[in-house]
């Protein structure tokens, strides 16, 4: 079996650093994740970071340093077809079966049992998929801004822009790019926070140019289901996924995503589930917000 390959990018003395780690996915695609190395102290379960559809493991830039800070490993995975890990020759691989069978292919070569999961979006989508793969490899589970029923008007605004061409020619025009895709969930942030949210979502070509950091075929099995693609139904693998473990959710007030009437039924299929929301932000919270992250540290404090 093939190890996970690291590779140093930053003295260990630097709290934010991260290793790069590679793995292979069953297919032989070469995956990368950055691996926080957990601080001092009692041995804990690791993390697993899971962005959403577009996104890659630098969402989880600020929250994974201090989790690792406080002892547990944080891997944060770049899903295949985005950031550092490679692109699919068959792009109707780009779904949550196949990216869950990813994962566990990264415990395994990781030699990871059991871990605490942390997904945000399509991550929580991934995490429910393991779920009815292999359940017991989930000990605990952070869900961010999602459910096992998503509201339409929020997959038909993502589906709206996942995939399709942009003229960016300059990191001004990636920054003005990011506003104007996420505006509506951040109507608080200034210029200094889109410049940093830009370079999250987009890395640069060979001759400098910014270019978004995923593989636009990422949005191929969604053209292909069309409007089934719209309403996916995940209530078995939640109700199956929730039983006799711990579960947070985490939701943005204003999610067009994941509605107050989804988060509510969520809690009555599952009476233990915890629920914050974070006030004025929509779909999805960076995990940097104060109630986000009081919320967290809070949920894996009476994890393993």
């Amino acid at each position: 079996m093939p190890e996970v390959t690291p590779d140093a990018t930053a003295p260990a003395s630097d709290e934010s650093a991260y290793q790069d780690r590679w793995w292979r996915a069953p297919d032989g695609l070469r995956l990368h994740a950055r691996d926080y190395a957990g601080g001092a102290g009692v041995a804990r379960l690791p993390v697993i970071c899971i962005h959403g559809l577009t996104r890659n493991a630098a969402d989880f830039e600020v929250i994974a340093p201090l989790i690792a800070r406080s002892g547990r490993r944080v891997l944060a995975v770049d899903v295949r077809g985005r950031g550092r890990s490679e692109r699919a020759p068959d792009p109707m691989t780009y779904r949550p079966d196949t990216y869950a069978k990813d994962i566990l292919a990264l415990m395994d070569q990781a030699g990871i049992a059991r871990a605490v999961f942390l997904g945000t979006s399509m991550g929580g989508l991934i995490t429910m998929a393991l779920s009815a793969l292999r359940l017991k490899a989930i000990a605990a589970v952070i869900m961010n801004d999602v459910g096992p029923e998503v509201a339409p008007e929020g997959l038909a605004r993502i589906a709206a822009y996942t995939g399709k061409a942009v003229e960016i020619n300059s990191w001004a025009d990636a920054v003005a790019y990011a506003r104007s895709v996420n505006a509506v969930a951040f109507p608080h942030y200034e210029d200094a926070q889109w410049q940093a949210f830009a370079r999250r979502i987009f890395t640069e070509d060979e001759a400098g140019v910014p270019r978004l950091d995923y593989d636009p075929d990422i949005s191929a099995p969604i053209r292909a289901a069309g409007g089934k693609a719209l309403v996916p139904n995940l209530w078995p693998w939640f109700t199956r996924m929730a039983r006799r473990r711990p579960l947070l959710v985490v939701r943005g007030q204003t999610s067009d995503l994941l509605s107050p009437a989804i988060a509510a039924r969520m809690k009555k299929r599952a009476r233990d589930m915890e629920l914050v929301e974070v006030p004025g932000i929509g779909h999805a919270p960076m995990l940097d917000e104060p109630e986000a992250r009081a919320a967290i540290f809070e949920f894996l404090g009476r994890v393993p």
